[in-house]
């Protein structure tokens, strides 16, 4: 195993001058769960690339394994030419309550989120590509996967898969109420605390052209309505 894939699998992430918690470090996490968990609870990430010497923020649909996450796009997409050649940034957030204060300055988020740095790879080799997309469309709908059409080869073609390593990641966690309850504008007599947020699907909507008695697949039904995390 490379080091690089001994860093991807360790227990504790580990420092580099690029995830160094310089700021907040109250609210940063060494924790490869921390990580595994913030990774697995989404499904959209922003991926942060300099084409033509210009930085552009891509956002793109992920699918992880223990040691890697792969996107995914049309092979004429101006981001992913560019990301096999250069070091991305790519970022997954999950917002779950506003923070309000008694002082405008104290307001705030609570959230989870990952950055995962690296110079990604362009998967060429059939079965990884194959397998990769699958990664990636079981990690957005379990079970689909086995349900519709695999890709034919043409459509794979058309499809640039890329891997990037989970070797070098930061994570930050804020939670909780405002900080400011034990300071002077807690004297003030203003209401504060948290405004949390909740995700979940909503209720499956059929393609009109869908023809009478087709009812949806079971993996699909139980997903509807369910929180996202």
């Amino acid at each position: 195993m490379t080091e690089q894939a001994q860093n991807a699998l360790s227990d504790v992430l580990p420092r580099t001058e690029r995830t160094r918690h310089r700021r907040l470090r109250e609210q940063g996490s060494d924790s490869r769960a921390d990580l595994d968990a913030v990774l697995a609870d989404g499904f959209l990430c922003h991926l942060g690339v300099m084409v033509d010497g210009v930085p552009m923020v891509v956002p793109t649909v992920y699918g992880a394994t223990p040691d890697t996450l792969y996107f995914h796009g049309s092979v004429a997409s101006r981001s992913l030419v560019a990301s096999p050649k250069a070091p991305v940034c790519l970022t997954v957030t999950h917002v779950e309550g506003l923070v309000l204060a008694r002082s405008v300055f104290e307001h705030g988020v609570n959230y989870r989120s990952a950055m995962v740095y690296g110079v990604p790879r362009l998967v060429t080799d059939p079965d990884e590509k194959l397998a990769g997309l699958r990664c990636l469309t079981e990690h957005i709908t379990p079970g689909q996967w086995d349900y519709v059409r695999r890709p034919s080869g043409k459509e794979l073609v058309a499809t640039s898969l890329l891997a990037l390593s989970l070797a070098e990641a930061s994570v930050k966690i804020r939670t909780g109420p405002p900080d400011d309850g034990d300071g002077p504008d807690a004297e003030l007599g203003l209401w504060a605390g948290v405004l949390p947020l909740h995700q979940h699907w909503g209720a499956l909507e059929p393609d009109p052209a869908l023809p009478d008695g087709i009812d949806p697949p079971a993996h699909l039904a139980d997903q509807a309505h369910r929180p996202l995390f």
